[in-house]
């Protein structure tokens, strides 16, 4: 049997070098996927839903004083005695515990009250409009005009499409739930496809509204901003929202890019602080902007998770980096709170410790020898650049250290989502979109959701001129 030759010592050092490489590149790509499987909602931007629900993500937030259940201050709710109560049934005792004894006639020493609140039976109410038609002295016909609203022979009223869309887009029940809810509960019984039709018109009557909040964005002082994914016609779109704490505006569209941010059309033309999680298409507009110090964060803590990524440790600059911003956070939050500014020297520092993390970060992940580091060295790159964005809520009131407002805006196209899996058309979903501007606009003023959609089926939606200051 031939004996095969023995490798030169050429082809020795060049398998060598070979297997080295290959060693390398496994490496890096192990440590890119452990990266991939530590991924959380508290380190990516992976929503908490996704989480397992066998590992709890460690929180940054630290052990406060104040101990579970309502904070103080917090309205409660509770029933309470009423003065005059619409029935009152009255029981007697009739043997004594005692003696036996009947006791009819027997003086009356107390009386002890409970009362039960519940609902009346529910029925719809039948106003019946007749428009009288009468002949004038020339022979000429005249009927009566008909009310605002009242337009065929047989309806549903105002308040009954304010309760179908309220449940349906403000209570999230399916389409078809809501005609089971409204047949069995309020003895409306409808289908689905009238559920549909009282959106749509709901949507029509709210188009200068959404003209209005608009124009209140464009002229605000700051602006959250974000958006996500939204599932339309088996098809994957986007809902961006506009925010303030007085208004909401949400859109939907085809695309996720400034072509989507030109078509909603108030960063265009905006000149406040745009406050959002640093995607690139945001820096396109000439406005101030505020980076949220939430999405920076769970970034610093993937990158201290994933262990150290370059020569100098880049692990200890992220833990360094996560310290600090919530230092600064904690610091700036209780000056406000107590009425007053942050001390100018503790910002200083820690400013200062900041940056320094962020430089040496750069430093430690230059060499982006792999996918993983590449990464974080963009991570540093981006903090040491974007560092006054990052940290203009120290300096200004009017900016939040993170941009949680713009993402609970959107949390709830998410659970429109989760309930009906998709939208079935483009036209839907910008109805839903337009409807759920209405309720968080209104709500930021006050306004419950009944009161508003009902004035907005009856023609007269709550308008922004309306709100008081």
């Amino acid at each position: 049997m031939p004996v095969a030759p023995k490798p030169s010592y050429e082809e020795l050092v060049a398998l060598v070098v070979a297997q080295q490489e290959q060693i390398t590149l496994l490496t890096a790509r192990i440590a890119e996927l452990e990266a991939a499987l530590k991924q959380n909602s508290k380190n990516s931007s992976k929503p908490p839903s996704s989480d397992s629900p066998f590992v709890k993500p460690a929180s940054l937030r630290k052990k406060g004083a104040r101990r579970p259940g309502r904070p103080g201050g917090q309205p409660g709710a509770t029933l309470e005695q009423v003065a005059d109560p619409r029935y009152t049934v009255q029981y007697e005792p009739e043997l004594c515990h005692s003696c036996g004894s009947g006791l009819a006639g027997a003086v009356e020493v107390g009386r002890e009250r409970r009362r039960v609140f519940d609902l009346s039976e529910l029925a719809l109410e039948v106003t019946e409009h007749q428009l009288i038609a009468r002949r004038c002295g020339c022979g000429q016909v005249c009927t009566a005009v008909a009310p605002v609203g009242v337009a065929a022979p047989v309806q549903y009223g105002a308040r009954v499409a304010a309760v179908v869309v309220g449940l349906w887009h403000g209570q999230f029940l399916a389409r078809e739930r809501v005609a089971a809810v409204m047949g069995e509960v309020f003895g409306a019984p409808m289908a689905p496809g009238t559920v549909a039709s009282m959106a749509t018109r709901c949507a029509a009557a709210l188009v200068g509204f959404e003209d209005a909040v608009r124009e209140r964005l464009v002229e605000a002082e700051a602006v959250n901003f974000d958006e996500t994914g939204f599932r339309v016609e088996a098809g994957l779109a986007w809902v961006h929202s506009a925010s303030t704490d007085r208004y909401s505006l949400l859109m939907v569209h085809p695309k996720r890019g400034t072509v989507a941010m030109d078509a909603i059309g108030v960063l265009p033309v905006f000149t406040g602080i745009a406050q959002h999680d640093a995607w690139a298409p945001y820096d396109t507009y000439a406005c101030d902007h505020a980076l949220c110090g939430a999405h920076v964060l769970r970034e610093l803590v993937a990158v201290a998770e994933s262990g150290t990524t370059g020569r100098a440790g880049s692990t200890a600059m992220a833990m360094q980096a996560i310290d600090t911003l919530c230092d600064l956070k904690d610091l700036v939050e209780q000056a406000r709170a107590a009425g007053s500014e942050p001390d100018p020297a503790q910002v200083a520092t820690l400013r200062h410790r900041l940056r320094s993390a962020a430089l040496i970060g750069v430093t430690a992940t230059a060499a982006r020898e792999n996918k993983l580091m590449g990464k974080h060295n963009a991570l540093f790159t981006r903090l040491r650049d974007r560092f006054e964005d990052y940290l203009r809520f120290t300096t200004d009131p009017r900016v939040a250290f993170d941009n949680n407002a713009a993402e609970r805006e959107i949390r709830m196209c998410k659970l429109r989502i989760k309930v009906s899996g998709s939208m079935r058309s483009m036209r839907g979903a910008q109805e839903f979109c337009r409807i759920r501007s209405y309720l968080q606009t209104t709500k930021k003023h006050g306004v419950g959701w009944l009161a508003a959609l009902t004035d907005a089926m009856r023609g007269i939606p709550w308008m922004p001129d309306e709100a008081t200051a």
